[in-house]
């Protein structure tokens, strides 16, 4: 077969393939126009999406102005980039609220909208940074039209450095979760929690929880803040942000078994490595500051913030590009969070196992496409529009921008660099299509009709697609 492109060519191939009997029995699937796209919002930081059973999304983070408390929502996850946004509040013009506003996030304790923030003195010098933890309360049941007002201060155990305030429920006790500078221990913040009385006022007596003291915590300052809570698979998790807000910023977690004492510290058990770092491949850097949320399909998403890019001029936190940034979450086969690396920019990537064996899973090593399981990311591969009209799609891998899935004339799968040439063109085209019935999809190649990605005899290959081998599970 002549592989040359011409635009006769393009669109004959094109015409084969969609005329072909294969088509009619199955549907052709567009890329989803609302599939969520990093970065979801732009200079949106430490950023939470709050899924309320009102059937919204709500959206909030801190501004790169830091003077207000934000809010907006969306039927859907994509639908926050968009959703128009409100400003609840800002700050005072004197006093200890008139300065910097941080990590606002929002909870519905006892019937109320309560979101917490951090806040400190406007003047300028080391006073701006004399950081505390207050709330605001909505007066009605709808947090984007209601009146938000001051509720208060945090009654926290020591008049020091605090902020990053989360609250969750757990065996029908609520509990609070933040970080605080404690006098006498040399760090910038420690990990607390304690039972919850009331939204500003403690229980009881304060646990801590984690000390920075790793290498990967201490990096420019001592730091672990911003905690958020899982709880899957028998277990909690508490993920955190670590060391200094730039490219070095990254996540830890600490484990406890969902039957243990929260508040006993020997609970919960850290992680001797950072979980989510700064990813050169992906052009993600600092990602930190997460939360988690589920899709619409119930399946959990990492909610977070990071950089295009490592280079900073000046203090990284007047650095307004840290994005609000989303992706799946997955777990291991003990059911420990997996987060992969940050995903980088553009559509969601999915990942693809073969209907005949899930454990041969799309993946690549390099530049070679495998079969089999290695590492997250490695499996992770990004759809986008072709460029044979509207039902072609091209597939990429996270870690190899601008390389892609190309269809060779011996019936090799390959993952070769756009080389913008008319062979390229037409070669890295493919035709996803579902089967309902089934629960999979297929890739029909549009440089050779009839064919699909698939595995034959452990590799990745082009395979008839009406066989068996050409299904894929996607997830």
């Amino acid at each position: 077969m002549n592989f040359t492109l011409s635009r006769r060519g393009f669109i004959a191939s094109s015409a084969a393939l969609s005329a072909a009997p294969m088509i009619a029995r199955a549907k052709v699937a567009e890329l989803p126009a609302a599939a969520p796209q990093n970065p979801l919002v732009k200079q949106r930081a430490d950023a939470q999406i709050f899924r309320h059973d009102d059937g919204y999304y709500y959206l909030t983070g801190s501004v790169p102005e830091y003077d207000r408390l934000v809010l907006r929502r969306s039927k859907t996850i994509a639908g926050l980039t968009s959703a128009t946004e409100a400003v609840l509040w800002r700050h005072e013009k004197t006093g200890p609220l008139s300065g910097f506003i941080w990590a606002p996030e929002l909870h519905q304790i006892n019937g109320q909208w309560i979101m917490y923030f951090a806040a400190g003195p406007s003047g300028g010098g080391e006073d701006v940074f004399r950081i505390r933890t207050y709330a605001v309360v909505c007066d009605g049941p709808d947090p984007m039209t209601g009146n938000w007002t001051l509720l208060g201060q945090f009654q926290a155990p020591w008049d020091s450095f605090n902020l990053d305030s989360t609250s969750f429920v757990h065996k029908g006790q609520r509990y609070f979760a933040w970080a605080q500078r404690e006098p006498g221990i040399e760090t910038n913040s420690n990990l607390y929690i304690a039972k919850l009385e009331s939204p500003l006022k403690l229980a009881g007596k304060a646990t801590r929880l984690t000390v920075p003291t790793l290498d990967w915590e201490i990096r420019g300052y001592k730091v672990a803040e911003a905690p958020a809570i899982l709880h899957r698979n028998g277990r909690l998790f508490m993920t955190y942000s670590a060391s200094a807000t730039d490219a070095r910023y990254c996540l830890g977690m600490l484990t406890a078994d969902e039957n243990a004492d929260l508040l006993d510290a020997n609970s919960w058990t850290k992680s001797p490595q950072p979980l989510f770092v700064t990813n050169s491949q992906t052009s993600v850097y600092g990602p930190g500051h997460n939360s988690f949320t589920a899709d619409e399909q119930g399946r959990d998403i990492l909610v977070y913030h990071g950089r295009d890019y490592a280079a900073i001029q000046g203090d990284p936190l007047f650095n307004p590009d840290r994005h609000t940034r989303v992706q799946r979450l997955y777990y291991t086969a003990d059911g420990i969070p997996d987060f992969g690396v940050p995903v980088g920019n553009g559509p969601l990537p999915e990942r693809f196992a073969s209907a005949a064996n899930a454990k041969l899973l799309l993946a690549h090593e390099g530049t070679r496409l495998i079969a089999g399981n290695p590492a997250l990311a490695q499996t992770q591969f990004r759809q986008t529009p072709g460029r044979a009209g509207a039902q072609s799609v091209m597939l990429s891998p996270i870690l190899l921008p601008g390389h892609y899935l190309v269809a060779g004339k011996d019936g090799s799968i390959t993952l070769e660099p756009d080389s913008k040439s008319a062979d390229f063109a037409l070669r890295s085209q493919f035709v996803r299509l579902t089967d309902a019935r089934r629960g999979t999809v297929r890739f029909a190649a549009i440089a050779a009709p009839g064919k699909a990605i698939g595995i034959a005899e452990g590799q990745v290959r082009l395979v008839r697609s009406r066989d068996a081998a050409a299904r894929w599970r996607a997830d």
